[in-house]
């Protein structure tokens, strides 16, 4: 009994080469219309599928190999009973199922696609071939990416393919189609229930690469990619990301896009220790490095402009060890400076700016979903609470800091001036002491400082550690049952204080 493989694949790279193979080992090729077309231009015998079924093509293509002469062949397992079957019906096993799907993801990202043309981009065919496939990979051998043409092809060669490598390239199909519904039911569900979240979260994700290991050597750890999306960074330099790496990327590199002039942030442990705009970027990375250089040591840096020479020379003249820098381009002598630190990361993103995506956390049992916090400056919401307004420079440094402070984990306090923090409190128990932290990280340059905190004051004693510090104006949400009396504390301190009526935890 001769050895048939059917092919039908949208994505056709490799697809000559890998005719060519099965047809010197002697196999039958069966293919369906542009995939047969392409194989015949490389002068091999192909049979189409209607020869196979008995039946044309129908519905302009919908319908194509949904018959049993295909899947009878497929899911026929090798027994005498199933063999006997087939034979009477006149039928003949396949061996060999070579699909791939339509490009379903690439083209509901498209800007303007219509439903109509996101639907004709579901399959149905390809997914079934698929799947038939894959439930009987002991008999049958399915192939649904390109990069594996060349070792099954060798495999066969050497006399075929063993359980595991069938079972591997199952488990590759399942995959794939598992993928492919996730991204149909997600964009489904946008149409039916709206944009924003959904009732139900399908997520499909595929391997970038191992890691070393996790947050600490004892934990093991993979990156993963949203299914058919493209990784976010490409490593321009340096040694492999790690876990942690790829954490303080994911928190650094939004940072500086919250600013319409050059933006630098300089990250620890997903925390800005220094955030600064200026006219220029080396301008900016100076400013933003006097906030705390200490804690900058083997920091993680992002900018929202081109890097160039000059920002390099700057970098260099502080001598800052530094783990990774994003950027969203850098000039040639840029790139070839940094070449001279072999260990520094230097990473571009595939998209500046950063996207706006659903946050994800796994708690126990399951997960948590939110809209990411887009939250700008709105000044018309905006409210002066005490007897003392802010200043017009005042008020340019508290939009600095507000934007800031979403940043940093809560409780988070943050002190600014001139464009630039300098001292952050973040992560502890109480707010007053993250205003202390934050003070005595600032030392003198709390004096004549304004302060953001992003969530209310529940009582007077942040207040006054802040004007304790120098503290002259303050940015926070309000809505404290004590609220009358931390305006009181400010009033007497002679410190402006505007509530905002949105608070920003990050927890």
């Amino acid at each position: 009994m001769s050895t048939v493989a059917i092919l039908s694949v949208y994505d056709k790279a490799g697809l000559e080469e890998l005719g060519a193979g099965l047809a010197g080992l002697g196999v039958s090729l069966v293919a369906s219309g542009g995939t047969a077309r392409r194989l015949r231009a490389a002068d091999l015998e192909v049979a189409s599928v209607e020869s196979l079924t008995g039946a044309p093509e129908i519905l302009g293509g919908r319908v194509k190999t949904l018959h049993p002469a295909v899947h009878g062949g497929i899911l026929a397992r090798p027994t005498s009973e199933h063999l006997a079957e087939l034979a009477a019906q006149g039928l003949q096993p396949i061996d060999v199922v070579v699909c791939n799907l339509y490009p379903f993801v690439e083209t509901v990202s498209k800007e303007g696609v219509t439903e109509a043309e996101a639907i004709e981009q579901i399959d149905i065919g390809g997914v079934t071939l698929l799947r038939a496939a894959a439930k009987n990979f002991e008999r049958v051998v399915v192939l649904c990416d390109p990069a594996d043409y060349a070792p099954v092809l060798a495999a066969l060669a050497d006399g075929g393919l063993d359980l595991g490598e069938r079972r591997r390239l199952a488990l590759k199909a399942f995959r794939h189609t598992a993928a492919y519904d996730a991204a149909i039911a997600t964009w489904l569900g946008e149409q039916v229930e709206g944009p924003g979240l959904q009732s139900a979260v399908h997520l499909a994700a595929e391997q970038v690469q191992a890691l070393r290991y996790g947050e600490n050597p004892h934990q093991q750890a993979r990156w993963y990619r949203w299914a058919g999306q493209p990784v976010p960074f490409e490593q321009l330099q340096g040694k492999a990301l790690s876990y942690n790496n790829l954490v303080d990327l994911d928190a650094a590199w939004p940072m500086p896009w919250a600013y319409d002039r050059p933006a630098v942030a300089i990250i620890k442990h997903t925390n800005p220790c220094g955030l600064a705009v200026a006219d220029d970027l080396p301008t900016a990375f100076a400013r933003a490095l006097a906030s705390d250089p200490v804690s900058a040591f083997g920091s993680i840096i992002a900018t929202n402009r081109t890097i160039d020479a000059d920002w390099v020379k700057v970098m260099g003249r502080n001598k800052l060890f530094v783990e990774v820098i994003i950027a969203p381009a850098y000039t040639p002598e840029a790139l070839r400076r940094l070449a001279r630190r072999e260990d520094l990361r230097v990473m571009r993103p595939s998209v500046s700016p950063p996207p706006q995506a659903p946050v994800l956390r796994p708690i126990l049992g399951g997960l948590l979903v939110q809209g990411p916090d887009t939250a700008g400056v709105d000044r018309d919401a905006w409210r002066v609470v005490t007897k003392q307004a802010p200043t017009v420079e005042q008020l340019r440094d508290l939009e600095f800091a507000w934007l800031a402070c979403k940043h940093v984990k809560s409780n988070a306090i943050l002190f600014a001036k001139d464009g630039a923090t300098v001292g952050v409190g973040a992560g502890q128990m109480n707010r007053v002491d993250s205003v202390r932290l934050a003070a005595w990280r600032a030392g003198a340059r709390s004096a004549g400082a304004v302060l953001a905190s992003d969530a209310f004051f529940p009582f007077p004693d942040g207040i006054e550690a802040a004007g304790e510090a120098g503290v002259t104006a303050i940015v926070q949400p309000g809505g404290s049952i004590r609220d009358e009396e931390v305006i009181a504390k400010a009033d007497a301190l002679g410190i402006a204080m505007v509530f905002t009526g949105q608070r920003h935890f990050r927890h």
